[in-house]
């Protein structure tokens, strides 16, 4: 059986894609120390469990959707099964609140202490502060005005 080649064979679409045929299951660094944890201390039942018993807790330092809300049972399993080929790594994302213009040094003025509900501060950085940062967007459109705006990006490990 010869091989399918793009540009020969363009009217030939392959039945199933490789993405389809082994489907990769996206979790934080997080979640992946847990999963690895647990398949070497326990059994998959447990590990299932952990998961399920977990939702809506913030124990991955995520909201609590995107714990069983994107990972499924079959996910777990899949990844559990073999881990090397089937997890892909994706950050951990969190919300901010910064200024919707840049200085001209590329820095935006970003939410820093939401402690004083009256006047919070804001500290001009080139990148936000984590103490700064909020779980889901609805949390930190609460700290919005006409001058910020509410961007996700990933965080980093300390």
């Amino acid at each position: 059986m010869r091989k399918y080649d793009p540009d020969k064979d363009y009217d030939l679409t392959p039945l199933y894609t490789a993405e389809q045929l082994h489907p990769r299951v996206k979790m934080t660094q997080k979640q992946r120390d847990r999963l690895m944890w647990d398949k070497e201390n326990t059994d998959l039942s447990t590990c299932l469990g952990y998961f399920l018993e977990h939702d809506g807790v913030n124990n991955f330092g995520l909201p609590s959707e995107n714990l069983m809300g994107l990972l499924t049972q079959e996910d777990i399993a899949r990844a559990w099964l073999n881990p090397e080929e089937t997890i892909e790594i994706v950050p951990d994302m969190k919300w901010f609140v910064r200024s919707k213009d840049s200085s001209t040094d590329g820095c935006f003025v970003w939410l820093d202490d939401v402690s004083d509900h009256f006047a919070p501060t804001y500290t001009l950085l080139e990148k936000p502060l984590i103490s700064s940062a909020f779980d889901t967007k609805e949390e930190a459109e609460k700290w919005t005005n006409p001058l910020t705006e509410a961007v996700q990006l990933p965080v980093e490990e300390e």
